[in-house]
């Protein structure tokens, strides 16, 4: 009844989005009702839990995506954008940006949360795709690949580096599976899949649109470039400096606070304002109408965030997540494979990979110990199951969906299939490994 359950609100707002035409922060609002109703939690709790959905998804969200798109807008009006793609172009040519991008993605995905990551990419890719008249999702997809993959795989994510402690595994070592496993991942669900999606039209936003600026007008390269990447240097910086050199408390907490990416997002945008607005000759007043249309062009693209949010709270808050576990923890299969199994699960049904990560482990602690299950292995195998089959009901789905302006359909054709691509060659790498790794 439960599976059935979610199944049927998954339809519902599949339906009244593309079918009934219901603006899609709407939709979900009427189907996190639905769902807590049919699911017998308490109406007056079905408001506290999508409240608290809204409120959490947004609250990590919103301060980084609006700054983000202030600065992906800047980097496009000022010719910023225009000159990293031609910079680009001119060092690995044409014929091989797809995967200057995946490498750009994957560097810049091991030290960044993957909403973080997106938003700051994404103006990079639109900025190319714009340039030099490219399918947006041949070209932005397997960029998006690597940061999916570092965010399920790989340590320091908060999923990942958990899991570690959870099965008492060792976090480097992790580290170096987590990469073997990653890179095959990376090039079959990204630069390889992408062949198959060269069709799928795409308009993205215009907020990243370049302005086409005569070459001598365009900043240099250098300014272009750090300040582009200004906020992933800064987040990189203060997450490894701590690691590189004993700091006193006082210097460590303020490279927190640095360090914070709403605050790394907020630094950012200041030294943008002046490096590729003031200095470039544009006056405060011009730079604020850029940011406010900025703004403007994310505020549905935040609501239907915050909606796939409080449908995921209305689902957790029925405790789902432990009823899928029950029922799947006593099926008679490899124990990694089992693992794969409880976390894809949970994230087809409530949509978030983390809480589809930490569930399964729970689970699975005691089986792995009792079957001498490689504890790194299984950190793995969890990870690659919690990125399974990305849908309606995952905050990424619809960012990806609506920065590149998608049919629901084309978004599950790309995006879904290239998630549930990471997922199934995740666990083929883990069994591999398996055959040769000491438990």
């Amino acid at each position: 009844m439960v599976l059935f359950t979610v199944l049927f609100s998954i339809l519902l707002l599949i339906a009244l989005v593309s079918w009934g035409k219901v603006t899609p922060f709407v939709a979900f609002l009427i189907v996190s009702i639905a769902a807590g109703l049919l699911l017998q939690i308490p109406p007056v709790k079905i408001l506290a839990s999508i409240q608290k959905g809204l409120g959490d998804t947004l609250g990590s969200l919103v301060i980084i995506v609006c700054l983000g798109a202030m600065l992906g807008k800047l980097v496009a009006v000022s010719g910023a954008a225009q000159k990293i793609a031609s910079v680009l172009v001119n060092a690995v040519g044409k014929k091989y940006l797809q995967w200057a991008l995946v490498a750009t993605g994957f560097i810049v995905g091991i030290p960044l949360f993957y909403g973080i990551g997106f938003v700051l990419l994404v103006p990079l890719i639109f900025s190319i795709v714009y340039r030099y008249k490219l399918p947006a999702v041949y070209i932005g997809l397997p960029m998006l690949a690597s940061l999916s993959v570092t965010h399920g795989f790989l340590p320091p994510h908060p999923s990942p580096a958990a899991l570690v402690v959870q099965f008492h595994g060792n976090m480097g070592v992790t580290l170096i599976y987590g990469l073997a496993v990653a890179i095959p991942a990376i090039i079959v669900a990204g630069p390889l899949f992408a062949r198959t999606l060269k069709n799928i039209k795409s308009d993205p936003l215009a907020t990243f649109k370049p302005e086409d600026i005569p070459q001598q007008a365009l900043p240099g390269a250098f300014n272009s470039f750090v300040t582009a990447l200004l906020p992933v240097i800064l987040l990189m910086f203060t997450s490894l400096l701590p690691y590189a050199c004993k700091l006193p408390p006082v210097i460590t907490g303020w490279l927190a606070f640095v360090g914070d990416p709403s605050m790394v997002m907020l630094i950012a945008l200041a030294v943008g304002t002046y490096t590729l607005g003031i200095k470039q000759g544009k006056t405060m007043s011009r730079l604020s109408s850029i940011y406010v249309d900025a703004v403007k062009d994310i505020v549905l693209v935040l609501l239907i965030i915050g909606g796939s949010g409080a449908f995921k709270q209305v689902l957790m808050d029925s405790g789902i997540s432990t009823e899928i576990a029950r029922q799947l923890e006593h099926v008679n299969v490899h124990p990694l494979v089992l693992g794969w199994l409880i976390a894809a699960m949970i994230r087809v049904s409530l949509g978030s990979a983390t809480v589809a990560g930490l569930t399964a482990a729970g689970i699975m602690v005691s089986v792995a110990m009792q079957n001498h299950v490689n504890p790194n292995l299984m950190v793995l195998s969890i990870g690659a199951g919690s990125l399974a089959f990305s849908h309606v009901n995952d905050s990424g789905f619809w960012l990806f969906k609506e920065y590149f302006n998608l049919s629901i359909k084309d978004t599950f054709r790309s995006w879904s299939v290239m998630e549930s691509i990471i997922a199934v060659m995740g666990l083929a790498g883990v069994m591999l490994l398996n055959a040769f790794v000491v438990g």
